[in-house]
């Protein structure tokens, strides 16, 4: 475990001395990213680049439509270790496949809540009668309905424009959205970390209903949001990471919620060949178990958890 351990400390010493673009522009320029939205154009970028590798793990045509010269400002911004989106584009991966398992074990509908500029309901394999529901916050909505006003989408798409942060507009929106539904499926990727834990705790007790039967999200622990605030620093001063538990998996079954799946992020990156070249001499190396404490060391996964 030492050894696991001083290794694991590399890769944060590695993460912390990789240079940004950041660190000499943004100080005569306006931020890349002003608030947490921006970052949708960011993640767009980079599921766009992993598009047009030959190997691709999944192919998004709309993604650089979307992401613009602001997402791929941001690209080039960030550290050089993050830089070919390595964890996004497995991120990505991962939750596909967990939602194409959903759907063959019964899954009715997908409620995608703070949506960004995801285009799942574009790309997936879906019934044309499926249900897929995002929901977002109405600038957003407004913009991704102009962006992809040309764009014919494969189940039974509907935009919500809705604040989730205020309680009584995300309940009636699940009272609508779910309405009819028996085994849905929630996703909240790339959200958790942006809030703080009292709206994390809310936002779990509220999906805790009859109609959801799965909720798929990823989750960091304590050390790896504190290395990302601290190592991307200025290019996220305005979206800055707040929720990262000791103990996700520990957190969320304390609120009900067990996890039914869970797949580690740097393990999975190494399987589909992701991981940046520093990275692969420690891509043999024992994982932690998730379901021990996993504090002690950088810990990020994709999960399905259900109540």
């Amino acid at each position: 475990m030492l050894i696991i351990k001083i290794v694991f400390e590399k890769l944060e010493i590695a993460l912390k001395s990789a240079p940004s673009v950041a660190s000499r522009t943004m100080a005569d320029s306006s931020p890349l990213i002003t608030e947490v939205s921006d970052t949708a154009r960011w993640v767009a970028a980079y599921r766009a680049a992993e598009s047009a590798r030959p190997d691709a793990l999944f192919h998004d045509p709309l993604a650089d439509r979307l992401a613009g010269p602001r997402g791929r400002a941001i690209v080039g911004a960030a550290p050089r270790m993050m830089r070919n989106g390595w964890n996004l584009a497995v991120r990505t991966k991962l939750i596909d496949d967990l939602i194409a398992a959903a759907v063959g074990d019964g899954c009715d509908r997908v409620l995608n809540l703070a949506a960004g500029l995801d285009t799942r309901p574009y790309r997936l394999d879906l019934s044309a009668e499926f249900p897929w529901i995002e929901a977002e916050l109405p600038e957003l909505v407004a913009e991704k309905n102009s962006l992809l006003a040309d764009e014919k989408p494969r189940c039974a798409l509907t935009r919500y424009a809705v604040d989730l942060a205020d309680a009584d507009a995300r309940a009636a929106f699940l009272e609508e959205a779910l309405a009819g539904a028996t085994k849905a499926l929630v996703l909240t990727e790339g959200l958790l970390y942006y809030l703080h834990e009292p709206d994390v705790a809310g936002l779990a007790e509220s999906l805790r209903r009859p109609e959801i039967g799965w909720w798929v999200m990823d989750v960091v622990n304590s050390r790896a949001m504190n290395g990302m605030n601290e190592h991307v620093g200025e290019l996220i001063s305005n979206a800055p990471w707040h929720f990262g538990p000791d103990d996700p998996l520990a957190y969320l079954a304390e609120r009900g919620w067990q996890a039914l799946e869970v797949h580690d992020q740097f393990a999975a990156a190494a399987r589909l060949h992701r991981l940046p070249p520093s990275f692969k001499p420690f891509s043999d190396l024992p994982r932690p178990d998730p379901r021990e404490r996993v504090a002690d060391r950088l810990w990020s996964a994709v999960i399905r958890v259900t109540h």
